[in-house]
C-alpha cells in the first residue's frame, strides 16, 4: 500500500477540524491531545506549524487557545498541500510547468508518463476547488468517539 498524504497532514487535518467545530472557542494542545489520545508534544509541533504556515492562531487568556486564522471555507485543500508537503505528487514525474522535478532516467521512453500526468492534472483540479469546510461537512455531533470521527475524515489516498 502506497500513502499519498504524510502522517503530517492526515493530523494536520485531524487537529483543523476539531478546531473547526470549535470554532471560537480557542483549544489548547494539550485539550486536543487529549481529545485524540495523542502526545502532547505531537500535537504541539504540528500546531507550531499551521501557526507559522498562517492556518492557525494562538491566543493568550482564559478563553485563549488554538482557532482558524480564517473560516474553513476560505482555506482550499491543495492550501495544505502546498503549505506542509511544498505540493502533491502522483508520481515523481508529474509537475506543474516551469516547475523543478527530479530526473527520471525514463521520462522521454515512458509509455505511462502522459495518462499519470492527466490523472495528477484532475486531481489536482478537484484538491483546487475542495475547501476544508467541505471536507469537514459531515462532521457535526462533537460527542463522537475518536474511532468513529476518524471514520469521518477522509482515508488516505492509496493505490
Amino acid at each position: 500500500m502506497i500513502t499519498l498524504l504524510s502522517r503530517k497532514v492526515d493530523y494536520a487535518l485531524l487537529i483543523l477540524s476539531h478546531l473547526h467545530e470549535r470554532q471560537h472557542q480557542g483549544q489548547s494542545a494539550r485539550e486536543i491531545a487529549e481529545r485524540f489520545s495523542l502526545s502532547k508534544a505531537f500535537i504541539a509541533n504540528i500546531l507550531k506549524e499551521l501557526c507559522q504556515k498562517g492556518f492557525v492562531v494562538s491566543q493568550r487568556g482564559v478563553k485563549g487557545g488554538y482557532v482558524l486564522q480564517r473560516p474553513a471555507d476560505q482555506i482550499h485543500f491543495t492550501d495544505l498541500l502546498e503549505q506542509l508537503e511544498e505540493g502533491f505528487r502522483i508520481a515523481e514525474c508529474t509537475h506543474t510547468e516551469g516547475e523543478e522535478r527530479p530526473a527520471c532516467t525514463l521520462e522521454h521512453q515512458c509509455p505511462i508518463r502522459t495518462p499519470m500526468m492527466q490523472i495528477h492534472r484532475r486531481m489536482m483540479k478537484v484538491f483546487q476547488g475542495l475547501t476544508l469546510a467541505e471536507l469537514f461537512a459531515d462532521i457535526v455531533d462533537t460527542n463522537v468517539n475518536f474511532p468513529s470521527r476518524l471514520q469521518l475524515l477522509p482515508a488516505t489516498a492509496t493505490i
